[in-house]
Order: C-alpha cells, then structure tokens, then sequence
C-alpha cells in the first residue's frame, strides 16, 4: 500500500501541477518538474534490484542511506563524547555491508577501539609473518563410524529455519553457498524446496519438534528422517539440543507466518503457532543421547552427525563424553552455540542471563574432550556473533575448528536489523512470510553478496594468521591470544585457563575439574545433585 502510494501521489501531484502550469500560469513547472522527477526516482527505486529497502519503501529508503552516508561523523561525535561511559566500537555490520558488496576497503585514522579497556583482546603478530595461503583449509568432518565424511568450510551459513526467512532469503543463501562452496545450516525448520533448489551442500538440523520428520503426535519418524537424510544435498545431520539465544526453552514461530507451504514443510496445522518444546522426547539421560546419536547416523547411511547446545553444566557435558566412552560410539561434530548470539526473537532474561558466552562454552567443550581422550574423533563448530576474519582466529584459538555465522548472513541478504523478524513486516524481504515484501529481495544479487562475504571474511582470516606466522588453523595455540586484565596486566589464554592434557581426565584429573569429572554420571542430568543436598543439609 505504501508503496503504490509513493508511485501514484507524487504522480498525480505532477500531473495537476502541469495542468495549471498550461491553464493558469507558467510558474506551476517550478513544482510540477521536481514532482516528476520524484515519480522517476521512485519508479527506477521499484525495479532496480540491489537494494531491498528501496524496492518495498522507494523514495523514503533514501533516507537511510543518507543517514548510512553520515555514519563516520555521527559515530565521531559520540566517540568524542564517550556516551554512557564507553567508547563506541567498530561498526562490524558495515564490515559485512562492505566485504558483501565488494567494497571491503582499509580504513585512515587508526582503530576506535579502547585498547586498555579491561576485557580487550589482541591477536600476537609474528616478527616472521608467512605468505598467505591461497587455498582455504577444509575441515575433514567425520569419526571412525562415518562412511561420508564431509570437508567443511571454516565459515558456513548458520541455522536459521524457513518459515522465520523467507523463501527469497533461503535460496539467496543456499545459492550463496553452493557458488562460495561452503555449508548451509537448515535450522530446525525442515527440509524446504528452498533449501534444496540452488543446490548448495546442506546441514539439516532437526529440533525438539522434528519438523519435517515427525509422526502426528510430535514424535520423531525414523522413515521420514532416512527418506530425506539421503538427499545427496544433505552432508551432515545435526540435533539441536539448546541454542545460544535462549537455551532451555523451545522456538516459537507466530501462526501468522505459517501458511499452508510451511504447515506443508514442518508437518504441522497451517495458521496455528508452532512452539517447539524445551526437550527432546527421543533421550533423557546422557547414554540416551549418545545412543540416538549413533541411530541417526545409521539412519543417514552414514553421514556425519552431531549435536548443537549452548553450553551450561560443564559436568552435564562431562557425563555425555563418559557415556560417549562407555558406549564406545561418538558424534562426529560438536556446534557450540554462543549466549551472545541468536538471530530468532529471545526473552530478554534468557538473551542476556541464560548460558554461557561462546568463548567460555569452546573451551569447556574442547578441554571435556581433549581430558577424556575424545577430541580426535569430534570437530568442534562454533556459531555465536561470528562476523570478521578476527573473530574466526579467536574461536579457532579457543577450540573450534571452524565456525558459522547467522547473524552476518543475514546483513549480507540485506537485513538492517529492524527488529521486526516475529511481525512479519520484515522491511527488506528476509525475515517474513509476505510475498509482497520478499519479493523485494532479489535472489540472484543477494547470493553473490553470500559468497562474497564469505570468501573475504575467510581470506581476512587467513591474512591474520599468516601475520601471526601460521600457515594453519592447526599453528594456532592459546598464548597466540591475549586479554586485558586490568589497565596495567595482560596475560595469554594459555596463562589465564586451564588447558587439559589428552586423556588427562581418565588418568588424574586436575584438582579444578576433579569434583564435576566424578559427579558426572552417564546414566543422568544430575548437575544440581550436590547444590540440593547442601541446601537440605542446612
């Protein structure tokens, strides 16, 4: 509606002011030209296919970029004024506007960033930097019981669900990916057309609701799972456990946005509210898990499988890599999914208050399995704010051995983070069900934009770490890392957290983590047990 009254008011303006210019007095093209030159602007805005904001709101889209325009000297004004007591950081959404466009360029005037703040991170560069290599590392993801090992990139597309993108926006991304050559992660949506059409490599992610592989009642369907599992498209499997934005409480996609495709794709009614419980009914106890684990990858003629959590309980996760060991059977990747990140909507007490930061749940994850002999046979992935080549470096030093980005693609697509994504008013086609915005996004441009992002923001990596004196990911170690302290200290990753020895959990495990190492029991969720019988004992 807006739209078709940008085209038609300033049109019919332009019409009656060039009437009276020709009836009443000349003085009248003075406002019939700017008018017309008005509905030109807003006709060229409606077909052009670049941006989004101008095809659904042309002529008043001008306005952000005006405001983009002046983004340096708005920024500087408040630097200068350090409001609310901090310095304002880089604008990493720009970073990803520039690498997505092509326009990924170097920067006067040195960083805006507070370099003696305590809690700032900096990279060690080497005095005998390498050359940086050509070819990006892939990640050989799969353990002893895989027979399809797949070769992952170490930046791919995060799990973000059909039904909370839009159609556009999920084979823009897919497409990006099969150009780019890098993993597409379904969400736990279901397995769509729009995923599979562009032919991109696939990691299919199935939830608490099983959509897209469910019986009826709710309940996971073994047929549906292997029928689909063996598209050649799907590369990987993953079970989402719990993820960054709110763990422990299950997803919710408003009715509004199911319509008869989606109900269609997720198997369940069209127009009611789809809220996927907070647990899965295929486990209950850490063997459990590990056990429908290694079903799933039967069922899926062998690909890899693995799970995704937002970490809590180190002795919770301590308990599934004992009945990992018990039952001699392993995922073949771990997805660490960071507090900080999220791209679905949140309450707000669980975004900022439930789990523990991506950095802190790597490292748990990683020492877990290097002190109980595991981690050769598990890769690690880590997803949560993953947005520049600096960022992989970082997760990469912490544990992972590659990453994915949600929330980076979707600027990539166009998102101007509007925080509309659960109206389904999305003003640039990416996050809502109407047709009239989503067609706004055009596929083709946003797919390049995908892959350009991507293949700059690994290239950026590989650049750091060359500056760092390594060739791969495998050179890079915790004291290559360091954090400020306080104004006067800093210290290395390696100085400020333990790191096991392989094996060292089975063979005598450090004073730190000895309690929750015997406490963990394979057989139970029990990371309150020793809490609750100290309250009761006072």
């Amino acid at each position: 509606m807006l739209k078709t009254l940008t085209l038609i008011l300033p049109g019919a303006a332009a019409a009656l002011a060039a009437v009276a210019a020709v009836l009443v007095s000349p003085w009248w093209w003075a406002l019939a030209g700017p008018l017309l030159l008005l509905v030109l602007v807003a006709s060229y805005d409606v077909l052009q296919r670049r941006h989004s904001v101008l095809r659904n709101y042309p002529l008043l889209g001008h306005l952000r970029f005006a405001l983009e325009a002046l983004r340096p000297e708005i920024q500087q004004y408040f630097i200068e004024r350090n409001v609310d007591g901090r310095p304002f950081d880089r604008d990493t959404r720009s970073i990803v506007y520039e690498r997505a466009k092509g326009t990924d360029a170097e920067e006067p005037f040195g960083t805006e960033l507070d370099l003696h703040r305590p809690g700032s991170e900096y990279l060690i560069p080497s005095m005998a930097p390498h050359p940086v290599r050509a070819d990006p590392p892939r990640i050989r993801v799969g353990g002893p019981d895989c027979t399809e090992p797949y070769d992952m990139a170490l930046l791919n597309v995060s799990a973000m669900s059909f039904g909370s993108l839009s159609a556009n926006a999920v084979l823009a991304l897919n497409t990006g990916a099969r150009l780019g050559g890098f993993a597409h992660d379904t969400g736990e949506g279901g397995l769509s057309d729009y995923h599979l059409r562009p032919g991109g490599d696939l990691v299919w992610e199935i939830g608490t609701g099983y959509f897209g592989c469910r019986t009826d009642n709710g309940d996971f369907d073994e047929r549906q799972f292997a029928e689909k599992a063996a598209h050649p498209q799907v590369k990987c499997v993953s079970l989402k456990i719990s993820q960054g934005a709110k763990p422990g409480i299950g997803g919710v996609l408003p009715g509004a946005k199911v319509n008869a495709e989606i109900a269609q794709v997720r198997g369940v009614p069209q127009g009611e509210t789809v809220v996927s419980p907070p647990f899965h009914r295929v486990y209950s106890t850490p063997r459990e898990l590990v056990r429908f684990l290694a079903r799933m990858r039967d069922l899926a003629g062998g690909k890899p499988v693995g799970f995704k959590l937002c970490v809590g309980s180190r002795r919770e996760f301590l308990a599934v890599c004992k009945a990992m060991r018990e039952e001699d059977a392993t995922p073949d990747f771990i997805l660490v999914d960071g507090a900080e990140g999220g791209t679905g909507a949140a309450p707000l007490e669980f975004a900022d208050n439930v789990g523990l930061p991506l950095g802190d749940g790597l490292m748990t994850v990683h020492n877990a399995l290097v002190g109980s002999g595991l981690r050769d046979r598990i890769r690690i992935g880590a997803s949560g704010k993953v947005a520049t080549g600096s960022d992989l470096v970082k997760r990469l030093i912490q544990g992972a051995d590659y990453t994915n980005s949600a929330r980076a693609m979707m600027f990539a697509i166009g998102c101007i983070q509007a925080q509309r994504c659960h109206t389904n008013t999305c003003p640039v086609g990416v996050a809502t069900q109407d047709e009239r915005r989503a067609r706004a996004l055009d596929v083709e441009e946003k797919a390049q934009r995908v892959r350009r992002y991507q293949e700059a923001t690994v290239k950026s990596a590989l650049q750091i770490m060359a500056a760092m004196g390594v060739d791969d990911p495998s050179g890079l170690h915790p004291h290559m890392l360091l954090q400020r302290v306080d104004p006067h200290t800093v210290r290395s990753y390696a100085e400020l957290h333990a790191w096991l020895a392989p094996g060292q959990l089975l063979a005598s495990p450090p004073e730190s983590w000895a309690a929750d190492w015997n406490a963990a029991d394979p057989d139970r969720f029990t990371h309150f047990a020793q809490w609750t019988s100290r309250r009761t004992d006072h």
